[in-house]
């Protein structure tokens, strides 16, 4: 029998319209939660907006999200072989998914 992980994600661009969504992913021991996302990217939903620099490294801080309502780095969070829901951060503006505006204002470029 080989585990799984499921990853309830929030979905959307719109925080009152967005939905849930589940996907289960193959677990391996020692797996990040970002590899989880890239999981579900690359084999189930090309669709799905999450933002990373990196790869395991927790330098560029583009990963944050919440798991199970705390902040996390996707990339040093492991993934378990259970539930784990994942929203984009609470406290910053939305643009889609998992993604949020993560750039002082200063810094962001202008449309």
């Amino acid at each position: 029998m080989s585990l799984h992980a499921r990853l309830k994600v929030r979905r959307g661009a719109d925080p009152a319209l967005g939905h849930w969504q589940s996907f289960d992913v193959p677990f391996e021991p020692g797996q990040s939660v970002l590899d989880g996302l890239r999981w579900i990217r690359a084999n189930r939903d090309p669709t799905l907006a999450v933002r990373f620099s990196c790869i395991n490294a927790n330098a560029c801080k583009e990963c944050m999200m919440e798991l199970d309502g705390t902040t996390v780095y996707a990339c040093t969070a492991r993934l378990e072989p259970r539930e784990m829901t994942l929203a984009p951060l609470s406290n910053k503006p939305l643009l889609r998914d998992l993604v949020t505006e993560i750039a002082p204002p200063p810094e962001r470029l202008l449309k």
